[in-house]
């Protein structure tokens, strides 16, 4: 330890990297310096263990752990270090460099409160610390919508999976997918609950914000341990809004989007299809391993795009990606959102235009819907509730129906 053998009058020590070589993680050390002045030190990992069991560990506030790839195979000793430093309740960072999504899985199974890929991004070591510090806030046990769901295990549905994806940030696939789900649970009063809204985003989703839910620690338990999942442990990872929609928000931590496997992804959407009318899924804006599975169960998969190059050039690029994997591209379903007005003749010309060169039809064209789009979002209520008359949220109402007629139809053929 570099700071460890302070002399008397040395300030205490709040904080330690724990690590094989502190300088193979320069931007960690130039990070803890701004963050944490003289009051930190550095251990290697034997190190580490010892440490804790002296007076000095006593003022400890947060340890990061820094590892790379030459790392790995001492996972049980890393594993150990976060065991005995939560024990003491000292928070524990994970800084990595080049792991993979198992080694990561493990270590944050272990319980580690916070992980940050190295190179570190900028101020993102002073957020992290801001977040430990940040008191928990208290559990309200009468607030309704964080009432887990209870699964029945006889459930013999085979519901319909509708996909929504952004070809681009802030297309609004996110607000499409939770106002479409609201609208199909309010159009199937009479079987509730038909719905599940899964938001599979594990690194930006905002369906939690966008319906004012808290983010839940059984989320990243079940989807670390999928194989052993059934009702009641899926069950316990939804969230109930309303009494009429069954969410499952993204992970309260960030994690890699390799967290998850195509099989997890599998199990996840089978599970919620056997128990749910109508399932829901909010993509990631990039194409993952388990783009395919998902792909493969939709019945509807919606592309979200706008008016600009963009948007565009990604659609050209998702779709050469798409045809040379030799996926279902023709299963996309373009929606162009904040569509231009219908007396703008103009955008109309404009939009024509963009499915000819991009050879695609824009199946759906959604209106700008304005301020109020973003003020539902910011205050957690669908457009139904806070705008109905919006036209944004009207449009998506139509579509919400069509699906719901839709799949009757297909119902009664079967």
């Amino acid at each position: 330890m570099t700071s460890g053998n302070s002399q008397p009058d040395a300030a205490p020590i709040a904080a330690c990297t724990i690590s094989r070589d502190v300088q193979n993680f320069d931007l960690l050390i130039e990070d803890m310096e701004t963050v944490m002045g003289e009051a930190w030190g550095d251990l290697g990992f034997t190190e580490a263990l010892a440490f804790f069991y002296q007076p000095e560990a006593e003022t400890v506030e947060f340890v990061a752990i820094a590892i790379d790839s030459q790392d790995e195979e001492h996972l049980p000793l890393m594993g150990e270090i976060i065991t005995q430093a939560k024990s003491r309740g000292i928070k524990v960072i994970l800084v990595a460099e080049d792991v993979t999504p198992a080694a990561l899985h493990k270590l944050l199974r272990q319980g580690a409160d916070e992980f940050i890929p190295y190179p570190l991004p900028e101020q993102e070591l002073a957020a992290a610390v801001e977040r430990l510090r940040r008191p928990a806030e208290p559990v309200a046990p009468a607030a309704a919508p964080a009432r887990a769901h209870k699964l029945h295990a006889d459930s013999q549905r085979e519901g319909a999976v509708i996909v929504a994806q952004g070809l681009a940030g802030g297309t609004g696939s996110s607000t499409f997918a939770v106002n479409l789900a609201w609208e199909l649970a309010e159009l199937t009063a009479s079987d509730r609950p038909s719905v599940c809204l899964l938001d599979l985003d594990l690194q930006t989703g905002s369906v939690s914000t966008y319906l004012d839910m808290p983010r839940r620690d059984a989320v990243m338990e079940m989807l670390s341990e999928t194989e052993a999942m059934d009702e009641d442990i899926f069950g316990q990872s939804l969230i109930s809004y309303r009494d009429k929609l069954q969410v499952l928000t993204s992970p309260a931590d960030m994690v890699p989007l390799e967290f998850i496997t195509p099989e997890d992804i599998l199990r996840v959407v089978e599970m919620a299809r056997s128990h749910f009318d109508f399932v829901v899924i909010d993509m990631p804006h990039t194409l993952v391993q388990w783009t395919e599975t998902v792909m493969t169960l939709a019945h509807v998969y919606f592309a979200l795009i706008e008016l600009d190059m963009r948007s565009a050039q990604n659609a050209l690029r998702v779709k050469r990606a798409l045809q040379a994997e030799d996926l279902p591209f023709d299963k996309l379903r373009f929606i162009l959102n904040r569509a231009p007005k219908f007396t703008d003749l103009n955008g109309k010309a404009r939009v024509k235009r963009l499915a000819e060169s991009l050879g695609i039809s824009l199946d759906v064209q959604l209106p700008d819907g304005g301020k109020s789009v973003l003020q539902s979002c910011d205050h957690g209520q669908p457009l139904a509730l806070s705008a109905p008359k919006n036209p944004l949220r009207k449009e998506i109402a139509k579509l919400a129906r069509s699906l719901h007629e839709l799949g009757n139809s297909d119902a009664e053929a079967a």
